[in-house]
C-alpha cells in the first residue's frame, strides 16, 4: 500500500474519554466559550431516562438547553429539516449530539445547514464542505460509528432513498465526551451490530488506498481492542472492562477512517440500508466476509496484518494463511453473533435482484468503492451483491 506523500489529519479539538465523561458537558461548554446549546437526540433515549442526567447537569450549571428528539434511525433529509426548523426557534451557539450514529449524524447535518442553508442533497459527495457550521459537541451512546471523531455524516434522501455520504471539516465535532458507561445497558443486537461496524471501520481504514501511517496506527489499535472484546461484551453486557475497550476501539476506528477512508463494504452497505431499512452495522456484517475474500488478493499483506492485529494469526505466519484465518474468523463472528443473510432478514430475492443495478450505481457514486484495494466495475459489483444474497 503506497501512502500519499502528505496526509491531511483532522481531529476534534478536545476528547474527554472515560467513565462519567458525559457528566462534564457543562464544564466543556464553558471551556469552549459556549452557553446556548441545541441538543439533538432521539425519543428512545429521552423515554429511557438516559437524556435526563445530561439535562439536569446543564440546568444545575445554569445552562438552558432546548432539545430535539425527532431524529430517526438512518436519518433522512426530512428529519434533518425538522431538526433545523426546531433549532431556528432559538438563538443557539452550538449543537450537542447525544446518541448513536443517527443522532450524531443528525446533529452534524443540522449544525452545518444552520449556517450554510440549502438541503443535504446539495452537499453529498463529491462536494466537500470544509467551511464550518455551528460548533458540534458529540456524546456517543454506542460503541459503533465513531462519528464523534469523523468528518462525515450519512443522510438518506427522503425523495430518492439514496443514502448520501456528506464529508468535510464542517462535520467534525469540535469536542467529544466518550463515556463507556452510557453503553452498559444497550440491547444485545445493537451491541453486536455496532461492534461489527467498528471492526469494519478499522479494517477498511487499514486496507484503503488512502491509508497513511497516522490512520494505520489507530486502525490496528482499534482491531486489537475490538477483536477480543466483541463476543465478550455481547455475552456479558455489564462487563465494564470489555465495554470500555469497545468504546475506545470504536473511537479509534472512527479516527482511522476519518483520516483515511472506508471502502467497498461501506459503499455496498449504504444502499442496502436505504432500500431495505437494514441497520448499518448489520448490513456491513452481511457484506464483510464476502467482500474481504474478494478484495484480499489485491492487498494480501495488509489483510494479513489485520488478522495479526486481531490475534487470529501468529506474527510469523505466512500472509496467505493469515488472510484465510481472517475470512474464516469474519464468517465465524457472523455465526456467533447471529447475523442474518439478506433472505433470512426477510428481503425478497426478486426485489433484491431488481434493485441491484440501482444499488451498484449508488455504491459507485458514493466514492467509497474506489478506495478499495481491488476496485470493482459495475458487473463485478452486481456479482458481489448476488453472492452476498446467496451466501
Amino acid at each position: 500500500m503506497v501512502a500519499p506523500s502528505i496526509s491531511t489529519i483532522a481531529l476534534p479539538r478536545i476528547l474527554r474519554i472515560g467513565g462519567g465523561a458525559s457528566r462534564q458537558l457543562p464544564e466543556l461548554l464553558a471551556t469552549l466559550g459556549l452557553s446556548r446549546p441545541f441538543l439533538v437526540s432521539d425519543a428512545f433515549l429521552e423515554q429511557s431516562g438516559m437524556l435526563e442526567p445530561i439535562l439536569s447537569g446543564l440546568a444545575a450549571a445554569g445552562i438552558a438547553a432546548r432539545v430535539f428528539t425527532g431524529t430517526v434511525p438512518d436519518p433522512t433529509s426530512a428529519s434533518i429539516d425538522a431538526g433545523l426548523e426546531a433549532l431556528r426557534g432559538g438563538e443557539h451557539d452550538c449543537v450537542v449530539g447525544f446518541g448513536g450514529g443517527s443522532p450524531l449524524d443528525s446533529a452534524k447535518a443540522i449544525a452545518m445547514l444552520a449556517v450554510h442553508g440549502g438541503g443535504m442533497a446539495d452537499y453529498k459527495v463529491p462536494h466537500v464542505q470544509d467551511a464550518p457550521g455551528l460548533p458540534i459537541i458529540a456524546i456517543p451512546t454506542t460503541a459503533g460509528t465513531g462519528s464523534e471523531a469523523t468528518r462525515v455524516c450519512v443522510i438518506t434522501d427522503s425523495e430518492t432513498d439514496e443514502k448520501m455520504l456528506c464529508g468535510g471539516l464542517a462535520y467534525l465535532p469540535v469536542a467529544a465526551l466518550v463515556d463507556h458507561e452510557l453503553t452498559h445497558e444497550k440491547p444485545w443486537r445493537l451491541t453486536a451490530d455496532t461492534g461489527i461496524d467498528s471492526l469494519t471501520h478499522a479494517i477498511e481504514a487499514y486496507v484503503s488506498r488512502r491509508a497513511n501511517p497516522f490512520s494505520d496506527g489507530f486502525a490496528l489499535s482499534s482491531m486489537r481492542l475490538i477483536a477480543p472484546n466483541l463476543r465478550r461484551v455481547c455475552a456479558e453486557p455489564t462487563d465494564a472492562v470489555a465495554r470500555e475497550a469497545m468504546m475506545l476501539g470504536a473511537l479509534q476506528g472512527g479516527i482511522a477512517f476519518s483520516n483515511s477512508s472506508v471502502a467497498l463494504v461501506h459503499g455496498m452497505s449504504r444502499p442496502i440500508g436505504a432500500h431495505f431499512h437494514v441497520p448499518h452495522g448489520l448490513s456491513n456484517a452481511m457484506l464483510l466476509p464476502t467482500v474481504t475474500a474478494w478484495s484480499a488478493p489485491a492487498a494480501v499483506h495488509r489483510y494479513a496484518d489485520c488478522a495479526r492485529a486481531m490475534g487470529i494469526a501468529a506474527e510469523g505466519e505466512g500472509d496467505q494463511s493469515a488472510v484465510a484465518r481472517l475470512v474464516a474468523e469474519l464468517e465465524a463472528l457472523n455465526r456467533d453473533l447471529k447475523v442474518p443473510g439478506p433472505a433470512d432478514y426477510g428481503i425478497s430475492a426478486q426485489r433484491w435482484r431488481d434493485l441491484v443495478p440501482v444499488m451498484c450505481e449508488q455504491a459507485i457514486s458514493s466514492g467509497s468503492p474506489a478506495n478499495n484495494p481491488r476496485v470493482p466495475d459495475a458487473g463485478e459489483l452486481a456479482g458481489l451483491y448476488d453472492r452476498v444474497f446467496a451466501a
